[in-house]
């Protein structure tokens, strides 16, 4: 099968590639820099030129294909990167939608087929307050508030006209990815390598985390089953806290999690992203994807961050 991955180059998309290689499917990378691909991957992926932005340009990258091929979007500026101004919350949507958009008039015009498509979201669509009472959120749960909710409502919405071409839609939406190379560790796990590590707020926030393992082979799942439409939860069915996350790093590292800090400190430098990300509390459940028989290789914290920091 042929999968053609926007967002192929960054910390999930890079592993995917290798997934769905071993898989034995074809796969192709867009990309603004296609040079930047084949560094990565050295010709075993094709690249294609795409800026994200022109529907026909993609379109006839589908047109290239004569049996049934699946479109795999990761694209959309990093949520964490940087303060929240106005310009910066503007990036992160228009990252995400733009692009969203041009891909589902390109399934529309396109005459090459399309099987499936699946889409990146986030349990940021859940709200930023959506287990304030300890309750879980699976995926009939409704949409919550917040910038990310919306955010992540959009970025749903801007490829839901596939479906209505005959395309299965299905919408990842991913926690907090773990592994190494990428992804949250990398500003975890310098405080507490000098002693100066400990959870972030009060540290009973609900934590939604996933092994990187976990979420490439969730999405190749996705692609591949063709039973596979609608929202998925891609987070552990092992949840933790803040408290017990920060634990965890501390234990495999030998370093106590004792220092932490509170949740008017980080509002106070961080803004709406403190309220939204770093003190955010969903209690999110993988039900749709255990419900289908997806098996985690990580469903538990500790041997999961062993696993990352002893290989």
């Amino acid at each position: 099968m042929r999968v053609i991955i926007v967002g192929g180059t960054g910390f999930i998309g890079r592993e995917l590639c290798v997934a769905l290689l071993a898989h034995g499917h074809d796969v192709v990378v867009t990309s603004r820099c296609p040079d930047r691909v084949e560094r990565l991957f050295g010709g075993r992926v094709g690249a294609a030129a795409w800026d994200g932005r022109d529907p026909e340009s993609f379109a006839r990258l589908l047109d290239e294909a004569t049996q049934p091929q699946v479109v795999v979007n990761l694209v959309g500026e990093n949520i964490a990167n940087g303060y929240w101004t106005a310009a910066k919350k503007r990036r992160i949507l228009d990252s995400r939608v733009v692009p969203g958009r041009a891909l589902a008039r390109a399934v529309a015009i396109a005459d090459g087929p399309v099987a499936a498509f699946v889409q990146a979201s986030a349990v940021g669509y859940y709200g930023y307050d959506a287990s304030a009472d300890d309750r879980p959120v699976d995926e009939n749960s409704p949409k919550g508030r917040g910038f990310l909710a919306d955010v992540c409502e959009a970025w749903e919405g801007s490829v839901a006209a596939v479906a209505e071409c005959g395309v299965r839609l299905a919408l990842a939406r991913t926690g907090v990815v773990l592994g190494p190379g990428g992804g949250v560790l990398e500003r975890f796990v310098p405080p507490f390598r000098m002693y100066l590590g400990g959870p972030l707020g009060s540290g009973r926030q609900w934590f939604p985390w996933i092994h990187a393992a976990d979420e490439v082979a969730a999405l190749a799942f996705l692609a591949e089953r063709e039973d596979a439409r609608g929202a998925f939860n891609l987070v552990s069915p092992g949840v933790v806290t803040m408290g017990d996350f920060c634990a965890g790093i501390g234990r495999v590292l030998g370093r106590p999690s004792w220092l932490g800090v509170p949740g008017f400190a980080l509002r106070l430098v961080l803004g709406d992203m403190a309220r939204e990300v770093v003190l955010a509390s969903h209690r999110a459940v993988p039900a749709r994807l255990l419900e289908m028989g997806f098996v985690f290789g990580y469903p538990d914290l500790r041997v999961a961050l062993g696993n990352i920091f002893n290989d």
